[in-house]
């Protein structure tokens, strides 16, 4: 027997699918596409806020329409500055270089929307990263790892061994924070795994 989705997630991002899978969701995947250029001056946490309250405005499933939607937006900041995603091979190396023997901040934020309510989470996360060699930067570069990742690298993949250390989310920096997810989705009232 097959049960309707309680859930539109608003990303085609194969992690946070896993993620909602992880906690117990039924959702359905709505891709969406939206101008994420950061404006002039815009900080950080303002950007994400405003990337997933786009995202989630812009999801549309006209025969799930009493659905909630939930969208995510994940951002490395290195110094206040934002990091994307790497364009090709030189600016992922670049990224890479500019993390190594750094720390930097990880931050997504959440929306969840249902039809008369909202709301939004964040979550901030520290990273330290090991200094790395050129060898494991170029080596890293060479994968299909960075391409659509912020920051140029994914934790749930090999850079996990450039981490040395993490203050705060681990699922918030693979892109859904699960605790605050589980927390907005409880106050919806939409079920998931642990909900009784």
């Amino acid at each position: 027997m097959s049960f309707p989705p309680v859930l539109i997630l608003a990303s085609t991002s194969p992690r946070r699918k896993a993620l909602l899978e992880q906690i117990g969701v039924r959702h359905v995947v709505c891709p969406v596409a939206i101008d994420e250029t950061p404006c002039p001056n815009e900080i950080a946490s303002v950007y994400v806020q405003r990337m997933a309250a786009d995202k989630a405005k812009a999801a549309h499933m006209p025969e799930l329409m009493h659905v909630p939607v939930l969208a995510a937006d994940t951002a490395v900041i290195l110094n206040g500055n934002i990091l994307g995603k790497p364009r090709d091979y030189d600016e992922a190396c670049t990224m890479l270089q500019a993390l190594s023997g750094c720390k930097h901040l990880v931050m997504t934020a959440i929306m969840l929307r249902a039809q008369d309510w909202q709301r939004q989470a964040l979550s901030c996360t520290e990273i330290t990263f090991n200094r790395l060699t050129s060898k494991e930067i170029e080596a890293y570069c060479r994968t299909d790892e960075p391409y659509d990742k912020a920051g140029g690298y994914g934790i749930q993949g090999m850079a996990a061994a450039f981490v040395s250390s993490i203050s705060g989310s681990y699922s918030g920096v693979v892109g859904l924070p699960l605790f605050e997810t589980a927390q907005l989705l409880t106050r919806a009232g939409v079920r998931w795994g642990l909900a009784t």
